[in-house]
């Protein structure tokens, strides 16, 4: 029986002397203790050695694959004919039987003797010390955890993070310096300033012309526009800056190739960054931008670690503090970090923002995921979902689309208008609804039913105002006709006393009776206004019930009405009150009549 046995240096074959020793599991851990006991069991038959790293991560990868090398079948070829073989995996072992036509035996012995044979490998070995098997496993073992993890050594991040390091600092100092430039020399030009407003261009300007008298005399054609030349020379001949020394221009002048300088030392650096960012990561470059992305990466400490993180965490990098002061304090967390600055974002809306931001984030952390860990180099992956990303914004913000947003070519699709078609992605068709002239009977009744309550209502309150109007004059009428009896009564009573004497008794009476017939009359035509109620003698007019019977049907009439009312109401209580005093008098009259039958009885 042979044993295959795979080490970091190559494939060895060993032969196994004793086989009766294999049913026994129990004692094989004793007699691999040591190497002497180790040689009685197992011999070296052949080794075949890996030629370079490269070859051992091959042979190893296809092991991890349960496949068998080139060299490893060879090698068995030529040193397993009518030989039993004994394999670590049960997998590899059912391909060789397959493919070499060798038998195979993967079992729990085999097992045990492996683990004696990697005891005391480099002691069966002769040639391979421990001190050169340690380095050899290292390297194979970290070639092969690179090539499970699609990590290339050539894929270096830490150019990136240093690069965008610097390109921020070097757009601060820039900042400094221009505005130094700005102040320094504003003393001598301080209309400048407002005419160009592009540090660069400040900086050149500044550096060709030195002293504002010398505008005149010079060409700014290369560096300005012909507007803001002509504008730059008018402003010269009329600035009201101090003077300046020349030797106060050499520094100025000093300080504007500083800036120069430095501002195209940052453009180099864009385009190194740029060209690095495409190679690094493509997919993600695609998707943000290069400084976006490359914020990103250096925000997160690697590209590898960058891909660890889900999309929610891609989505707030860089808001760490909005982020945690909102739970603190229990607001809304914030919906956006470094990623804010992303194209896609600044196209969006106020309203739609959060809802891109977080397509966005998603969809860059698989861009991530893919540059860090994918066998492909292009970019591809990211131009498609930034096609879906632009076609979700511009569903958000109402517009139809012509394509499917999948597809990133094609020609756009146009649909046929129909007009039964709701507007929307999924609108369904439903018939048009057509005009229902019966409604229109419907409504001529109800219009009619409305017009004749409000003439009854009018014609109401017309009856009501008239029976006001002629209560009102009846009460005039008896307030008249009162006033002439009380003229004639005080006539009658001022010749009355002027002939007492003269007038006998009898004319009197007379004079009471016509009084009480009077008073009769004016009861009946009293009566044929009036009607008494509840047996009392006081009455009402007529024109008082309809007023009332109106009040308890319709309380809200108009305010004439209610003023009619209310003089009605006044007047009745007046016409008591006289009604009153009559029959008080009434009373009066016959127990004076009596005294007198009395009077006359006693003469």
């Amino acid at each position: 029986m042979l044993v295959l046995f795979e080490t970091p240096a190559g494939f060895a074959l060993f032969k196994v002397l004793d086989e009766g020793k294999l049913n026994k599991v129990e004692d094989l851990n004793k007699d691999f203790s040591t190497a002497e006991t180790a040689r009685k069991v197992v011999k070296l038959k052949a080794f075949s050695k890996f030629e370079n790293t490269s070859e051992a991560l091959e042979a190893a990868t296809l092991l991890i694959d349960s496949k068998p090398s080139k060299g490893l079948r060879k090698f068995l070829r030529v040193h397993c004919d009518g030989e039993t073989l004994a394999v670590a995996d049960s997998k590899l072992g059912n391909i060789i039987k397959e493919k070499l036509k060798i038998e195979c035996v993967h079992n729990q012995p085999v097992m045990e003797l492996m683990r004696g044979l990697r005891s005391q490998l480099s002691e069966l070995i002769s040639g391979l010390g421990v001190q050169d098997l340690a380095p050899m496993s290292l390297g194979l073992s970290h070639s092969l955890s690179r090539y499970k993890l699609k990590f290339s050594a050539d894929k270096v991040d830490t150019m990136i993070i240093q690069a965008i390091g610097l390109l921020d600092d070097l757009d601060k100092e820039l900042n400094t310096y221009a505005m130094r430039v700005r102040e320094w020399y504003g003393w001598h030009f301080p209309e400048l300033t407002k005419i160009i407003q592009d540090n660069i261009l400040y900086a050149k300007t500044v550096k060709l012309m030195g002293d504002r008298v010398n505008a005149a005399q010079l060409d700014f054609s290369e560096i300005l526009a012909e507007e803001v030349e002509i504008e730059l020379k008018e402003a010269a001949m009329i600035s009201m800056g101090t003077e300046v020394s020349d030797l106060d221009l050499i520094n100025i002048k000093e300080l504007c190739d500083q800036v120069l300088s430095l501002s195209e030392y940052r453009a180099q650096l864009y385009d190194y960054l740029k060209s690095r960012m495409n190679t690094i990561a493509p997919n993600l470059t695609a998707l943000v931008g290069e400084l976006v992305g490359a914020r990103l990466i250096a925000h997160g400490g690697s590209l590898m670690n960058l891909a660890k993180q889900p999309g929610s965490t891609v989505q707030i990098l860089g808001a760490e503090k909005a982020l945690f002061r909102a739970l603190k304090t229990k607001h809304a967390t914030p919906k956006y970090g470094l990623i804010y600055h992303a194209s896609l974002i600044g196209q969006a809306a106020p309203k739609n923002k959060g809802k891109i931001s977080r397509s966005l984030a998603a969809k860059t952390a698989l861009a991530v995921r893919c540059d860090a860990l994918g066998d492909g180099q292009d970019n591809s992956m990211g131009l498609e979902n930034r096609a879906k990303l632009e076609a979700r914004l511009r569903k958000l913000e109402g517009k139809e689309l012509g394509r499917s947003a999948g597809s990133a070519k094609g020609k756009p699709k146009i649909e046929v208008y129909d007009k039964d078609r709701k507007k929307g992605a999924g609108g369904l068709i439903n018939a048009a609804k057509t005009y229902n002239p019966s409604v229109d009977s419907v409504l001529v009744q109800t219009l009619n039913a409305a017009a004749g309550n409000e003439e009854e209502k009018v014609t109401k309150k017309r009856k009501a105002e008239e029976a006001a109007e002629e209560a009102l004059a009846t009460v005039e009428d008896k307030k008249e006709k009162k006033k002439k009896e009380k003229k004639e009564k005080k006539k009658a009573d001022e010749g009355d006393n002027g002939n007492d004497h003269a007038e006998p008794e009898h004319e009197e009476k007379e004079k009471k009776k016509k009084e009480k017939k009077e008073k009769k009359k004016k009861k009946a035509d009293e009566g044929e206004t009036a009607i008494p109620i509840n047996g009392d003698n006081h009455a009402e007019p007529e024109g008082e019930e309809v007023v009332t019977k109106e009040k308890k049907k319709k309380r809200k009439h108009s305010a004439e009405v209610q003023n009619g009312d209310e003089i009605v109401d006044a007047g009745e209580r007046k016409k008591k009150k006289r009604k009153h005093a009559e029959q008080e008098e009434e009373s009066e009259v016959p127990s004076k009549k009596e005294k007198k039958k009395k009077k006359k009885s006693e003469d």
